[in-house]
């Protein structure tokens, strides 16, 4: 890890002579270049409503720098909807665009020689994305979350995007008509901000502010609502405090805060892609993480909120209840969190939680007491078998058993599984096996939101299981098994599975395994060939060249010396 400390805290704007006639063109005077140079990622995209708002908070954030003291210089960083990909081709660019993403910020960081960074984004990569640069260039940093947002309606219920994806389920199966299949989808997604429920993007926002990377409460906020813009001005002020301190994402970004955020992550009920942006964030700062870490700290920590998409509720009813450092002084106080974690604001996580009630307030059941938890143990269960010798990850929030033995139905695509579930051709008891479909092999680990919802709207969540060497969304949940390594276009035992094999799904055991004898699965070892590569140009090539496996966060500088 490189020692990016500078001596005296002189500015990187002062080491520069000819260099600095470019920056007068872009407004520098002549007491500016004493000042901490600071690099605005700003994320905004009409691509997605999860960042069409962030703009304007970039802006407000730009202000804020320059009162503060330094010299904000944006620039602008790329984003991928998942919710508009999702069961396309183009669903591929997902997880990689979240390594460039993170590549982008490094090199206008460090390639314009800043003291620090503020990084704002909305849809599901931009988080872990900046985060990975932010650990790599170990400048000070500071992420800003773009914002959830507010729930879509119709007659009386919350909507989320998943509800249209849902519908598509229940329209197949026939419990909705056409007519509601459309007002479901027109009112979904109803203006700016990342998904509503406790998905992906708001996650990994949750987690960020557990590991002290964000300000408190910004993780939760609606992205149209004022308190939003404040507290991006606000972690502007933060930042530069952070830059004339020298607090370091290293000495932010240790083992204890890692642990917070997986014990964040399962109170909340988060998605199962935390798991692989953890391993990722992790591996780059240098801190050792493994998936058995996760299954360690899922036995002790209780799911304590009743949230989407297995739950009742939205992310702004949780910011309303008390957001994240509710949540988080439940833990402190229960000794499930570390409160002497340094945060950005220089202090510890203990202090930044002093003046936290230790309990959830009365009228409400978003945050349940702690005696009476949704799940007495953690929803994200990491399981290993002959199917998964580097572990799979399985989401059993929402399954009234998380145990089943059945036959396998193999498809080689996303696209093959959703036709069948859609023709009505799976079968309660029926185990299915997506493949061909992880970092390497997709390439890109496509989330598999589509069948997973259509599995759900058919009303065949507790009697079908599925198991994939791609990912989740973080709309998913079911009798869902993802992230299984090593994956099928390395070998991986998911690629010898046969239709109509017996599988069992067995989290109580932590058990993911193909009932085949060892000697038949010798023999088709023997015959198994890798599949040629589907892209040889471009991003996705490069990609499936240098991605590690799920099981190490999928990502694409672990093995390049």
């Amino acid at each position: 890890m490189p020692d990016n400390r500078r001596s005296q805290v002189v500015t990187k704007g002062e080491q520069r002579s000819p260099n600095r006639a470019m920056l007068r063109a872009v407004g520098f005077g002549d007491d500016d270049f004493t000042k901490p140079i600071v690099g605005l990622a700003n994320g905004y995209s009409t691509i997605t409503p999860c960042n069409m708002g962030i703009n304007s908070l970039a802006q407000r954030a730009e202000q804020a720098l320059f009162q503060a003291g330094a010299m904000a210089q944006m620039f602008g960083t790329i984003t991928i909807s998942d919710g508009i990909s999702m069961g396309t081709e183009g669903m591929k660019y997902s997880l990689v665009s979240r390594d460039v993403i993170a590549d982008s910020i490094e090199t206008a960081c460090n390639g314009q020689s800043m003291d620090g960074v503020l990084a704002i984004g909305g849809c599901d990569k931009n988080m872990p994305g900046a985060m990975i640069a932010i650990a790599r260039m170990n400048i000070p940093g500071i992420f800003v979350y773009g914002g959830t947002i507010k729930p879509g309606k119709y007659n009386g219920q919350d909507l989320t995007v998943v509800s249209a994806f849902e519908a598509v389920g229940q329209y197949s199966a026939g419990k909705i008509d056409r007519e509601e299949l459309l007002a479901i989808e027109r009112n979904a997604c109803p203006g700016a901000g990342s998904c509503g429920g406790m998905f992906t993007a708001n996650t990994m926002s949750s987690a960020f502010e557990a590991m002290g990377m964000s300000l408190p409460y910004s993780s939760t906020m609606a992205a149209e609502d004022a308190e939003k813009a404040d507290s991006t001005e606000k972690s502007a002020f933060v930042l530069v405090e952070a830059i004339r301190k020298q607090i370091l994402p290293s000495q932010i970004l240790t083992r204890q805060a890692f642990e917070n955020a997986i014990s964040v992550i399962m109170a909340v009920g988060g998605s199962t892609n935390a798991v692989l942006h953890l391993l990722a964030i992790a591996n780059t700062i240098g801190v050792p993480l493994t998936l058995d870490d996760f299954e360690t700290i899922r036995k002790r920590v209780p799911v304590i909120c009743d949230l989407k998409p297995s739950g009742k509720y939205v992310t702004v009813d949780l910011h309303n209840a008390g957001g994240i450092p509710q949540v988080m002084k439940m833990l402190l106080v229960h000794g499930l969190l570390h409160g002497d974690a340094l945060t950005i604001t220089g202090q510890t996580v203990a202090e930044v939680l002093a003046d936290v009630t230790d309990t959830p307030p009365a009228n409400q059941d978003v945050i349940r007491p702690w005696e009476n938890p949704v799940y007495k143990e953690g929803h994200l269960a990491v399981l290993k078998g002959n199917l998964a010798t580097e572990g799979s990850v399985a989401k059993i929030s929402g399954v009234k058993n998380p145990q089943i033995t059945g036959p396998a139905r193999v498809f080689e695509s996303e696209e093959e599984c959703l036709d069948a579930i859609l023709a009505g051709k799976i079968n309660p008891g029926d185990i299915i096996v997506v493949r061909y479909e992880g970092p390497r092999g997709g390439p890109g680990m496509r989330e598999m939101l589509a069948p997973t919802s259509a599995i759900i709207g058919a009303g065949l969540g507790d009697c079908v299981g599925l198991i994939t060497d791609g990912r989740f969304s973080g709309g998913t949940y079911g009798m869902v098994v993802g992230h299984v390594a090593p994956e099928a276009a390395v070998g991986g035992t998911i690629a010898l599975v046969q239709e109509g094999d017996s599988i069992t799904i067995d989290a109580h055991h932590k058990l993911l395994q193909l009932n085949v004898a060892e000697e038949e699965l010798l023999k088709r070892r023997a015959a198994w060939q890798p599949p040629q590569p589907r892209y040889t140009r471009g991003v996705l090539a490069k990609y499936a060249k240098l991605v590690s496996s799920s099981s190490l966060g999928a990502v694409t500088d672990h093995n390049i010396l």
